[in-house]
């Protein structure tokens, strides 16, 4: 195949690649192309993270956003901080890639042309920070996972950490923290105007957390240059809060492959999604946003209540959902909850525990909420890893299940349903291995401390319960000190080892 005059067949099997002279050529009935000519775009976001869920969520909502309001000032820079592959994977096709929906009510195939540029930072840093510091940019938006915030026991910013501590000596920063406040440095050095940080990760009051660890970075600098910088974030920078949802499983080659089908192109980019999308955000800006109610998102001044809603919801029955069905040899989540005892643990849980400790937004019906999580997490077309989901643990249980223990023990009550979804984590952790003898990867910031945990208690479930319960950066002091909830999680543990 020519286009332009020159071959194109940089694709498997000589598939041309999408980019836009491909693109214009493709057949548009089958698939939904921009809704704004990407090469109009000019950067008005900058985003920490850009893995599959942003490309998914935030800039989908963002490309709809700027067609709704007729604007071309939204497109996104987006950030790579690990690893180059993203900006390998889109920089070749003028950052266009598709979004492939997958179970009832799927949408036909779309590409999304949001994404302008992809910034490696470890490669780059000095570039993330001249994007942040841009004019034009009015937002950045960050999904980095909890454990990309770098936070100690105490939640504060780890100054121990060595690039955290790196950045601080005024090397070319390599952290998100770090990042946001070299550009916001550079910003009130040049007179950028104000800008807002937005945090999308699963954190309990994301927004507020990001605000700290900003604060904490300058506190750990000289007085000469955090006090101005201080005083101008006070005035120029908000920190608003929000809650993302949309389950986005890892892309297959099976994936690529029907994406080949729809475009006859090559798309190194796709990534997959279930029908439903969600983002709810506090209404505090510094300055000009996309207009992202126009694309279905929601502001409010009451973030909490649906964050709450979610996170122990939804993603708390997602973890439990995830360590009994590795342990019992599912695959996927969908698996999972079609084992009748796994949907009835994942219901319970949320019936008996989550309820009693939720402020329930008053415009959400939760029984409806409640139904419509079972129905996503059965969605087989999704085919969302268990193992996948169970990454990063020590991160995740703190902010998906431990509000809830902690809200229960107070009222009196031991909530024997979130004991179980520890308890199955304490198991994958220590045995390494599914019911059919698969290894368990256990891909988790503190690995290496949680084996050593485990390997104390090993074959005795007193003894494995009080050895993580012990590990203090994931229960805090007061967990392992409540007899009550340690005996129902040796109670659990001693059954799932049986």
């Amino acid at each position: 195949m020519a286009v332009g005059g020159r071959a194109v067949t940089d694709g498997p099997d000589a598939t041309p690649r999408l980019r836009f002279d491909t693109l214009d050529l493709a057949s548009r009935g089958a698939f939904t192309p921009p809704p704004v000519d990407p090469r109009a775009l000019r950067v008005g976001v900058v985003h920490l993270g850009i893995g599959a869920f942003h490309r998914a969520h935030q800039a989908v909502f963002t490309e709809l956003a700027a067609a709704a309001a007729g604007r071309d000032d939204w497109g996104i820079a987006g950030v790579t901080q690990r690893s180059a592959s993203v900006r390998e994977q889109l920089m070749p096709q003028d950052g266009l890639y598709s979004v492939l929906e997958r179970g009832r009510g799927a949408a036909p195939l779309r590409v999304v042309g949001s994404v302008r540029e992809v910034l490696f930072g470890a490669g780059d840093p000095a570039a993330v920070v001249d994007r942040i510091a841009d004019p034009a940019v009015r937002v950045v938006t960050l999904t980095v996972t909890e454990k990309g915030y770098r936070r100690d026991r105490a939640g504060r910013l780890d100054r121990s950490d060595s690039q955290v501590a790196a950045d601080l000596a005024g090397c070319p920063p390599r952290t998100v923290v770090g990042q946001l406040v070299r550009g916001l440095q550079r910003r009130a050095a040049g007179a950028a105007g104000p800008v807002t940080l937005l945090s999308c990760d699963n954190l309990v009051g994301n927004g507020q957390v990001l605000r700290g660890l900003v604060h904490d970075f300058l506190d750990a600098l000289p007085e000469a240059e955090s006090g101005p910088l201080a005083d101008w974030i006070a005035a120029c920078v908000r920190f608003p809060s929000s809650m993302v949802d949309r389950i986005v499983p890892a892309t297959t080659d099976d994936d690529r492959a029907d994406v080949r089908a729809v475009l006859d192109l090559d798309d190194r980019g796709v990534v997959v999604a279930e029908p439903f999308r969600q983002w709810v955000i506090e209404d505090d800006f510094a300055a000009d946003r996309p207009a992202w109610d126009l694309a279905g998102a929601v502001f409010t001044d009451d973030v909490a209540a649906w964050e709450s809603v979610k996170l122990r919801m939804l993603n708390a029955t997602h973890s439990l959902l995830a360590y009994l069905g590795a342990l019992r040899g599912h695959d996927t989540i969908a698996a999972a909850l079609a084992d009748d005892e796994l949907a009835t643990a994942a219901e319970a849980l949320m019936i008996e525990d989550v309820t009693p400790t939720l402020r329930v937004p008053d415009s959400l019906d939760l029984s409806g909420y409640r139904r419509q999580v079972l129905e996503r997490f059965a969605n087989p077309a999704l085919r969302h890893r268990t193992v996948q989901v169970a990454m990063d643990g020590s991160q995740k249980l703190p902010v998906r299940l431990l509000g809830t223990v902690r809200d229960r023990l107070a009222a009196g009550a031991i909530p024997r349903q979130a004991a179980l979804a520890v308890a199955a984590w304490m198991v994958y952790v220590a045995k390494g291995r599914d019911a059919g003898g698969r290894e368990l990867p256990l891909d988790d910031p503190l690995a290496d401390r949680l084996r050593m945990a485990a390997a104390a208690g090993a074959g005795d479930p007193n003894r494995l319960v009080d050895s993580l319960l012990n590990v203090e950066e994931v229960f805090g002091a007061d967990l392992p000190e409540h007899d009550g909830f340690r005996d129902v999680l040796i109670d659990h543990v001693a059954r799932l080892t049986a």
